[in-house]
């Protein structure tokens, strides 16, 4: 199981710098990344109310509010979250309701506060990984692939943000590359509590089920309003639900293991 968790969180480090590789050879075309966007929303629903709630109030002790209950603390601690990191990095760049132009120790600011962002979520990715696959190996597959399909775009948009930093390609890389790694660190952290704590799991579960729904229709599903092109708008919404597609096709190729 260990070596399932390990591989698993490192392919997900991997995939996404390949990706950032791949797209960055070239112009990033906006259309591409609302696929992506629209494909990583579907996929984040389907493995939330799919897979890792009902998993987290199958194998809880508790009763199914408790877990449905962390879900939404979760969906509540990201939003402050991720408030306090937007508020934190754009207070110093606001001057009489005016957004002035990022000096250099702004800039190297943003660097910080992109990476320290990054480096968060890759350790909770990590966790939810670790959890999931403490489940059973569907759950683990089902996770891992909502969390590749979510971290190719934003991992795209932190590479640009540090781009916009100043920092060369080469060492946007790296710093990527490293943060990355975060993720297998918190996957080891929760595998190696997680298998002591019985409890741990399924409220992990449950947790990463919030954090999952939050980045879906916080993060994700705003970026496709903008969208006025009817067709495009069509497409867009019939990936959402390709993505969905996708995790009950995992469902049925990886059942679970009673």
């Amino acid at each position: 199981m260990l070596f399932n968790i390990i591989v698993a969180t490192m392919s997900v480090g991997l995939i996404s710098l390949v990706g950032v590789l791949v797209i960055f050879r070239g112009q990033i075309h906006e259309r591409f990344l609302k696929v992506l966007v629209s494909l990583a929303a579907g996929t984040l629903l389907g493995a939330a109310f799919l897979d890792l709630l009902p998993e987290a109030i199958e194998e809880s002790e508790f009763e199914p509010h408790v877990m449905t209950s962390i879900a939404l603390a979760s969906v509540l601690a990201f939003f402050l979250l991720e408030r306090f990191l937007h508020w934190h990095h754009c207070r110093d760049a606001e001057h009489n309701g005016e957004i002035v132009r990022a000096k250099s120790g702004l800039k190297r600011h943003v660097v910080f506060t992109n990476l320290f962002g990054d480096a968060l979520h890759n350790l909770i990715d990590g966790f939810v990984i670790a959890a999931a696959f403490l489940i059973d190996v569907q759950t683990g597959v089902v996770a891992t692939v909502a969390v590749i399909v979510h971290e190719i775009p934003q991992e795209i948009a932190d590479f640009g943000v540090l781009l916009y930093a100043g920092l060369t390609r080469t060492r946007a890389l790296l710093y990527n590359f490293v943060i990355a790694l975060t993720a297998v660190g918190g996957a080891l952290v929760f595998y190696y509590y997680g298998t002591r704590v019985e409890q741990l799991t399924p409220m992990m579960a449950a947790f990463a089920a919030g954090n999952f729904i939050y980045l879906a229709v916080a993060d994700l599903i705003p970026e496709l309003y903008h969208e006025k092109n009817s067709t495009r708008v069509i497409v867009h919404s019939l990936l959402l639900l390709a993505g969905v597609a996708i995790i009950v096709a995992l469902g049925l190729v990886f059942p679970h293991v009673a």
